[in-house]
């Protein structure tokens, strides 16, 4: 037997004063970020929002470039996003990561095969995982190192992109050492060059 339609007036519905805000910039964050599963992005968003923890939003939205296909899956974007929810801990369990990287829609099996890029075990070295991840969007290593640069500067947009020597380096190396084309020798000289 169906309910009996009722009947509400504006002064019978309580609307908490929060309430606009919170869906404003829910929405917008929406837009920014644009995820494929809308309704696991949601509650990923809902629950960092009430524990307090960064929220897995962009900054600014991404247009897929007309070389890359539009369901392409990791972005700078994305992996900055991951960045600021990951790097306060340094070493990261893998099932947390998982879980980040599915709360962002990516496809599993693209951090099933950065995680087969190094031998890690059931806690990984965030600062790793960020520069495999820079592999991904660049290819190359200069270009991998672009992307890490512009992921971590506090510069603003479009400036130098600067980051801490000692982090540049790290990055450097490690993906030298991952390239394992790159003599251990000729990435020392490197460093050593443009330290000075």
């Amino acid at each position: 037997m169906p309910l009996p339609e009722t009947m509400f007036c504006a002064q019978q519905i309580k609307i908490p004063p929060e309430l606009p805000d919170i869906l404003k910039q829910f929405t917008k964050a929406a837009i920014r970020t644009q995820p494929r599963d809308v309704l696991q992005w949601a509650a990923a968003y809902f629950s960092a929002l009430s524990k307090g923890e960064p929220l897995p939003v962009k900054e600014r939205i991404e247009m897929p470039l007309a070389t890359e296909k539009t369901d392409a899956g990791l972005t700078p974007g994305l992996l900055k996003i991951l960045h600021k929810q990951l790097s306060p801990k340094g070493m990261v369990n893998v099932a947390e990561l998982k879980e980040k990287w599915k709360h962002l829609c990516l496809p599993e099996e693209q951090l099933k095969t950065i995680l087969q890029l190094d031998d890690f075990g059931e806690e990984v070295e965030w600062m790793k995982v960020l520069a495999l991840g820079c592999i991904v969007l660049g290819g190359s290593l200069l270009s991998s190192m672009k992307h890490a640069c512009e992921i971590l500067t506090r510069d603003p947009e479009g400036g130098a992109a600067r980051v801490p020597f000692e982090t540049f380096s790290f990055l450097y190396s490690y993906l030298a050492s991952i390239d394992g084309e790159i003599p251990e020798e000729k990435t020392e000289a490197f460093l050593h060059r443009i330290k000075e």
